[in-house]
């Protein structure tokens, strides 16, 4: 399934409207207008794969609207630091979060949610919507706590809008959501079953 989040596509002179992943409409660079943000986004901009046991999710980044972020998402993802976390948080109507260190070890329950990668990232909020799809950061109270966690949107949450960063989207994959976010999970909204993660950038 493809995301339809996407509204312009423009290199040059040339426009192209609706999907942007339907090969980008041929072009090798152009500007995207995402919910009152325009933003550079080239066809060589990193991509990443992130697999489950349910199947594959498809994420493109924003560099432009939070660089930091996706240079650390990056970063991370082509050192192998999040193969292997699971998402400990699922919340059916809301979203789901993984990116935990600490969630390698099945042992380490107690800590789940409280892992990162030894950094935090200054927030580099925007305009944009968080809705279905959405690659958004996790943080403390403080908003410049972000570190390697993050939450996917399965539904729209716009009370998050302007307070969390939102630095990608999944563009396929969108079903894969819904099969986490449905499964049992505990008080702690923690799943029964560990659902383990491995993540490809391409570039």
């Amino acid at each position: 399934m493809e995301s339809a989040r996407w509204t312009r596509l423009r290199k040059t002179s040339t426009v192209c409207i609706g999907l942007v992943l339907m090969s980008w409409c041929s072009l090798s660079a152009a500007t995207v207008v995402l919910a009152g943000e325009e933003t550079s986004m080239s066809s060589k901009s990193p991509h990443a794969i992130l697999k489950t046991k349910f199947g594959e999710m498809e994420i493109v980044f924003f560099p432009e609207l939070a660089p930091k972020h996706v240079e650390s998402f990056v970063k991370l993802a082509k050192a192998g630091f999040y193969n292997g976390t699971i998402f400990h948080r699922v919340i059916p109507g809301f979203m789901i979060q993984g990116g935990d260190p600490n969630t390698k070890d099945p042992s380490k329950v107690h800590s789940y949610g409280t892992g990162g990668p030894g950094y935090t990232l200054p927030a580099e909020f925007s305009k944009v919507a968080h809705e279905k799809g959405i690659l958004s950061a996790a943080r403390t109270a403080d908003p410049n706590s972000a570190g390697s966690q993050f939450f996917i949107m399965a539904d729209k949450a716009s009370h998050l809008d302007g307070q969390y960063t939102i630095f990608g989207e999944v563009v396929k994959g969108l079903d894969i959501i819904d099969k986490i976010v449905s499964q049992p999970r505990d008080p702690r909204d923690n799943p029964l079953e560990r659902i383990e993660m491995t993540v490809e950038v391409m570039e």
